[in-house]
């Protein structure tokens, strides 16, 4: 009787264990997840530094990264205008948080305009199909399509328009007109390593 009590009583502590996940090891550790808006280590310094300064001016935007198809980083972006304005910048591009390539950014902008500035933008896609036409050269911001300057709270009720949306951040200097109407973007693929022979 006390052999079959003490099999009986082994049997429904096995079970207790294996069903409270007791094939575990004890003290076993979660997996960490990685941060909400982590950035490839491939990415350059000037890109991981612009997209925790976005993250600081607006903590909530790190969302953005975790849930966009792929997104521009452009850490810094020159604008001059005196009549006729002209901007240039260079960027990183990632797909699902993976770096696949580099990017330049310019614009020429016609009107009322005066002034320099130095700013950056970061542009997030909805689908891969709008990140392929970016990175397929077909991607223009249009007169209408405005940014979010980068603010607490600002992401919160920003919107995909057309595919994008996109956040800008003043570095420097004074600009009395700031639309991202005639932008023009050219994506280069990262060189894949030759494979040793």
């Amino acid at each position: 009787m006390k052999l079959y009590l003490a099999t009986w009583l082994c049997l429904v502590i096995a079970a207790s264990a294996f069903a409270a996940g007791g094939n575990k090891p004890a003290g076993a550790a979660k997996p960490a997840k990685p941060s909400a808006g982590a950035v490839d280590a491939k990415a350059n310094k000037e890109t991981v530094a612009c997209i925790e300064n976005f993250k600081r001016a607006d903590p909530e935007m790190a969302g953005w990264f975790d849930v966009a198809a792929g997104y521009a980083v452009f850490y810094s972006v020159t604008k001059g205008a005196a009549g006729i304005g002209a901007a240039r910048g260079d960027g990183e591009v990632f797909e699902k948080g993976k770096l696949i390539g580099t990017a330049t950014l310019t614009q020429i902008t016609l009107g009322l305009q005066l002034g320099g500035q130095e700013f950056a933008e970061i542009i997030f896609f909805e689908t891969k199909e709008a990140l392929d036409e970016f990175i397929n050269g077909k991607a223009a911001m249009s007169a209408q399509t405005s940014a979010v300057i980068a603010a607490e709270g600002a992401s919160a009720d920003a919107k995909y328009q057309q595919g994008v949306v996109v956040f800008t951040m003043a570095k420097g200097g004074l600009m009395f007109e700031a639309s991202l109407g005639g932008q023009k973007f050219k994506f280069t693929p990262l060189q894949k390593p030759v494979p040793a022979k």
